[in-house]
């Protein structure tokens, strides 16, 4: 019994690492040195505070899964400020309510208690502010899937460096992959964990999967203002900032969204336009902030909801797909790897039932919408 998993970043090499000892898992990735993989190039943090009992859920399976290798990958366990204006604080109290049913711990702030609690933040414009207490903070994303990949080597997957172009159909099956360079790998199971390209792999089988490159830009800046103990902040804006060494990182998604096919450019326009006005605001101090560099990288966004399509495909049914993840795979990626390991070798979900994120809900049009994306 032979799995085909598409793409070695963190979630195809979670789905390796759970899978390889109970059968033979060849995982097939195009970029062996993961210069541009979603995985390597994202801010790397883990949070409780989502909208949906599933991701809270998966994130706190993944805090679990990293916290043995937490010296390794450089696990600092932070937390997550989340801000809210006087429009947002329902949403806020909602999604706090969905954490704590979830047995997740997140504090309630009124804005004096931040004032008091974080003297360098703009409490003005506030209504409230959400706080992690466990299970949150940030970690190297490249040693995590340095381990996550050498692990599942050693208990038996096998890594190919080639490119997927085609897909073998047999009636509602598919038969395997072929590869750029002339090989043809027969398998049982296909799994597509193709990241940002996963909507193009899946058209190789027919399938219309609304998952794309979208490019997003991660900023290193300083300010005169020690980051010791400091959250990461996600603004009322969508502006975020954490500490990082003895500066700082911060990002905004942008007002227009295309696809990034092949654009891995820093927008720097986006920190003059949108990102240092907002953190200028939130954090006076940066009003005075340097530029250090920049990066860019790409998350594998669901069109549909911005949220993660998992699960067998309702036609071709040993087809799975495990991608669109919009900004959250490198935290889901432990619980996305067990999930679809149960799925292979038992036919169904033990852990946790991941069924809600299902391609039917791609079929029928059924957005299950992910508030808390950053």
């Amino acid at each position: 019994m032979r799995t085909i998993v598409i793409g070695g970043g963190i979630v195809g090499s979670c789905i390796a690492w759970f899978l390889a000892p109970d059968r033979e898992v060849v995982v097939i990735e195009r970029d062996p040195a993961y210069r541009f993989a979603s995985t390597t190039l994202s801010a790397a943090s883990i949070r409780v505070q989502f909208s949906l009992p599933l991701n809270v859920a998966m994130s706190q399976f993944g805090a679990a899964f990293m916290e043995p290798m937490a010296e390794e990958i450089g696990l600092h366990r932070g937390a997550y400020l989340t801000l809210a204006g006087p429009r947002g604080v329902d949403v806020l109290r909602e999604n706090l309510r969905v954490q704590t049913e979830q047995g997740a711990q997140v504090a309630w702030l009124d804005p004096g208690a931040m004032a008091a609690r974080f003297p360098w933040l703009n409490t003005d414009d506030l209504a409230a502010g959400a706080l992690g207490l466990a299970g949150e903070g940030w970690f190297d994303a490249y040693a995590l899937l340095r381990r996550v990949r050498a692990e599942a080597i050693a208990r038996g997957a096998r890594y190919v460096a080639d490119e997927t172009v085609g897909i073998g159909l047999a009636g509602d099956r598919v038969t395997g992959v072929r590869l750029a360079g002339g090989e043809t790998v027969g398998g049982d199971v296909v799994v597509n964990a193709a990241g940002a390209w996963a909507g193009r792999v899946a058209a190789l089988a027919g399938i219309d999967l609304p998952v794309g490159p979208r490019k997003r830009t991660a900023f290193v800046l300083r300010a005169p203002l020690a980051g010791a103990g400091m959250p990461l902040v996600f603004d009322t804006t969508g502006a975020w900032i954490r500490p990082e060494g003895d500066g700082f990182i911060a990002g905004i998604s942008p007002d227009a969204d295309p696809d990034a096919a092949g654009d891995f450019d820093p927008d720097m326009d986006l920190l003059e336009a949108k990102l240092w006005p907002a953190l200028a605001h939130r954090i006076p101090a940066f009003e005075q902030l340097r530029v250090m560099r920049a990066w860019a990288g790409h998350y594998d966004m669901c069109l549909l909801d911005h949220n993660a399509v998992i699960g067998r495909h309702p036609v071709l049914e040993n087809f799975i797909i495990a991608a669109g993840f919009s900004g959250h795979g490198v935290q889901h990626g432990p619980a996305t790897g067990r999930a679809v390991a149960e799925l292979v070798t038992l036919g169904r979900y033990k852990s946790l039932d991941l069924t809600p994120f299902g391609y039917e809900r791609i079929r029928d049009g059924r957005a299950m919408p992910e508030s808390a994306i950053y």
